[in-house]
């Protein structure tokens, strides 16, 4: 079991406050996802749980422990991986040497998305933007963490891959919190928390199925 969470928190961007002091708890095993459409807030949200955006207030607590002032880099070492929107990738590697970053064996990856067998040669900034996110996933299986952060997974993802991207998530072993546009229809029916921001505050919490009805 592990849980993150922010309270009150807020996030400014200059003289803009992108977060007015929300709160929420994301806990694993389990899938948490945060709705809203761009400008709501849930990216920062996302960046602010993995500590490369700093509060201006509040706090954010892993298994229960401030680590507000934790940086990203030693969050990802006690075991936090973020999969940003854009930039998840090395562009200049191989999809190879991509997956050699997380692990020296690529198979459960290649397991998860066989698509990326026959493109392992190629340079990553040249595939198209669903194989990147694909590959950019594959690398979060490999670290085997215990908080997998996941800016719109599926994005440029076909309707099978990217039923296929949540069955992966929902079955791993960690908090998994993905920011989304809308509910994914791979989600319906399914187990998750939900939290829909808009423009900087939570205005539904629950799980997914109240919000589908």
């Amino acid at each position: 079991m592990t849980t993150v969470a922010l309270r009150h928190a807020r996030v400014r961007y200059g003289p803009l406050e992108a977060l007015h002091g929300i709160g929420l708890t994301a806990p694993g095993p389990g899938l948490t996802v945060l709705l809203g459409r761009n400008g709501s807030g849930r990216s920062t949200a996302l960046r602010a749980l993995a500590g490369t955006v700093p509060l201006s207030g509040g706090a954010v607590l892993w298994d229960g422990a401030d680590v507000t002032r934790v940086p990203a880099y030693e969050r990802a070492r006690r075991g936090m991986c973020l999969v940003p929107e854009r930039q998840a990738v090395f562009g200049s590697l191989t999809v190879r040497e991509n997956l050699e970053l997380a692990a020296r064996d690529p198979a459960v990856a290649l397991g998860a998305y066989p698509q990326l067998r026959p493109l392992l040669h190629r340079r990553a900034g040249t595939l198209s933007g669903g194989e990147q996110r694909m590959l950019a996933l594959s690398r979060a299986l490999l670290a085997r963490a215990r908080v997998v952060l996941v800016d719109e997974p599926a994005q440029g993802m076909s309707p099978a891959v990217a039923a296929t991207t949540y069955e992966l998530l929902g079955a791993l072993d960690a908090c998994v919190v993905v920011a989304e546009q809308r509910l994914p229809p791979a989600l319906r029916g399914r187990p998750a928390i939900v939290y829909e921001l808009r423009r900087g505050a939570v205005v539904f919490a629950g799980e997914a199925g109240e919000l589908e009805g």
